[in-house]
């Protein structure tokens, strides 16, 4: 009674669950609808942008070596020559500029339309686990309602424990979506802070080069910096000649120093990223990495070739079953098999992350790799594309 009931809650949720996923990749699907509508009205504004400025150029076959021509010569000085020389070179690095926008539409525009397909794809593996789901809970709630007594009782118990088992997910999801929005946000601004300290390091080391240059020169010709004056010089200015060398080279010593410290600052937040990204390491990181060389490999339902095709579950199936573990052969027997990881937080390489009909391979950073559809295969998507139910450790 106990198990039958047990089944009657898990079928009435997935059902549920299943439902609002589709609900919500119609939003997604409708939204990316508008963007490529938006992508493609900025394509012709660009288009038509980038063919009123470069008409002449491209059109009338004038190149840039004969406009450099003219100007100089219809210029009337050197210095008129130079400033429309700056403009002219200014107007041609627009033009590229406007091209580089033009071919960038095209190609969001292309990316746009790629997804839009993946959703679609995506939709209609929901739409078929949707209807298995609710088949098999018909033909659960007819079978249990022949043998079991107040079934109605115990039906309206189910779906009030379902419901209460769907906003569990939900709010986890939404922690879930929290925290891959956080870490996304942290190592952007990490991301940040070190091209910034990057950039700093290299114009320091910069103006130390520049400053040792200049000191090198002023001990080694003198003559050239101060001419035949330094004939005259007398001991004091002597003395502040050495005293200005002597700073110049504590400064610059001590400017190199600030860079050596800042690279070896650099290296060791590079390293602690390399730790914190590998972190759950050993075999789960192993699996994580090895499941994403069959990355572009097809999804073929039923399968469990990693190189010919596989479907989720054989996917997982085939990639444990390389660092010998053993996993069920469904994605649903998949999702309760392990142990059970406890929130986003906690997920590390490797994790199994199940979803209503569907498993994939957590690879961290708030991303799985799986078996997807017939048209996407094997690929990388967001953990969050659609709700977890369940975080599973095989290590």
């Amino acid at each position: 009674m106990e198990a039958a009931q047990e089944q009657l809650v898990n079928l009435i949720a997935s059902v549920a669950i299943l439902e609002g996923d589709i609900e919500r990749k119609k939003e997604e699907i409708a939204q990316a609808e508008i963007d490529y509508e938006e992508a493609k009205r900025e394509e012709e504004r660009q288009y038509n942008t980038m063919r009123a400025r470069i008409k002449y150029m491209y059109e009338n076959g004038t190149t840039s070596s004969t406009e450099y021509i003219d100007i100089l010569l219809n210029a009337e000085s050197l210095t008129d020559a130079l400033n429309k020389a700056a403009y002219a070179e200014k107007l041609a690095e627009y033009d590229r500029n406007m091209l580089n926008k033009f071919i960038k539409a095209k190609e969001d525009e292309a990316e746009r339309k790629k997804a839009l397909e993946d959703d679609l794809s995506e939709l209609e593996e929901v739409q078929i686990d949707l209807e298995h789901s609710r088949e098999d809970l018909n033909a659960t709630i007819e079978e249990q309602q022949a043998t079991i007594e107040n079934f109605s009782s115990k039906l309206a118990a189910a779906k009030s424990e379902a419901k209460a088992y769907q906003k569990k997910i939900e709010e986890d999801n939404a922690e879930i979506a929290r925290i891959v929005a956080a870490e996304k946000e942290a190592a952007r601004k990490k991301a940040e802070e070190e091209a910034r300290k990057k950039k700093e390091a290299e114009e320091a080391a910069k103006k130390a080069a520049q400053e040792a240059s200049k000191t090198k020169q002023v001990t080694e010709n003198p003559a050239e910096e101060t001419g035949k004056a330094e004939e005259k010089t007398t001991n004091s200015e002597k003395e502040n000649v050495n005293t200005s060398k002597q700073e110049t080279e504590e400064r610059q010593e001590e400017k190199q120093e600030e860079v050596e410290v800042e690279e070896e600052e650099q290296e060791e937040q590079e390293e602690n990223h390399t730790s914190s990204s590998s972190s759950g390491g050993g075999r789960g990181s192993e699996i994580a990495s090895y499941a994403q060389n069959f990355i572009g490999n097809p999804y073929v339902a039923g399968g469990t070739s990693l190189t010919d095709g596989c479907d989720c579950s054989g996917f997982t199936q085939a990639v444990y079953s390389h660092f010998g573990y053993s996993l069920p052969r469904r994605s649903d027997d998949q999702g309760h098999y392990g142990s059970a990881v406890d929130g986003m937080e906690n997920a590390q390489p490797g994790d199994i992350f199940y979803y209503v009909g569907h498993v994939g391979i957590y690879i961290g950073n708030g991303y799985i790799v799986h078996a997807s559809t017939p048209s996407s295969g094997i690929k990388i998507t967001p953990a969050t594309y659609r709700s977890v139910a369940s975080i599973r450790r095989i290590v």
